[in-house]
């Protein structure tokens, strides 16, 4: 199979899936090594942008996705009806960031360091789908552990947890369980 024509069954398998799609998965559906696949995707990535398309190849965590580009939002929000959601108020941007830089962390945890109640602010979070359950800490009530989602990470343009922008001090002080 050619180039193009492998590049265009990878699209389509992204168009079709409207989900993120491992790299792992995308190299098995076209016959070809990982190395060679992650190039072609790349490549894709590249030619979007240099297009000007309305489409977007994004990276999530070593998962490949489609998705519109930015600069389309206010007309397809017309053809929709939908408004992206409100933007995020200021409690629930400080209760992101504790839970992005801090996870996997406990609604007691992110109170400690907010010193206000997380509750409310915990389940607008999980509601918008920027943040879920990712376990259970191993203590006395077995309290959630939270953290940050692939939403979150395409929420902010992010390709991993990892790509965070560095703290220049430590704003959250230490709340790890003893």
């Amino acid at each position: 199979m050619k180039l193009n024509e492998l590049e265009a069954v990878l699209e389509a398998i992204l168009f079709l899936s409207g989900d993120a799609v491992s790299l792992s998965v995308l190299a098995d559906a076209i016959h070809m090594d990982r190395a060679t696949t992650k190039a072609m995707l790349h490549q894709m990535q590249q030619q979007y942008e240099q297009e000007g398309r309305g489409l977007r190849l994004v990276e999530v965590e070593g998962a490949y996705q489609l998705c519109t580009a930015a600069k389309c939002y206010e007309y397809l929000k017309t053809i929709y009806h939908t408004v992206r959601g409100q933007a995020l108020t200021e409690s629930l941007l400080e209760t992101l960031a504790i839970i992005a830089y801090r996870q996997p962390i406990t609604r007691a945890q992110v109170e400690e360091i907010r010193g206000v109640s997380a509750e409310h602010a915990i389940r607008k979070l999980q509601d918008r789908g920027l943040i879920e359950e990712v376990g259970k800490l191993d203590a006395v009530g077995r309290p959630i552990l939270y953290g940050t989602t692939q939403d979150f990470l395409r929420y902010f343009g992010l390709s991993s947890k990892e790509a965070l922008p560095p703290l220049e001090e430590e704003p959250f002080g230490d709340t790890s369980p003893e």
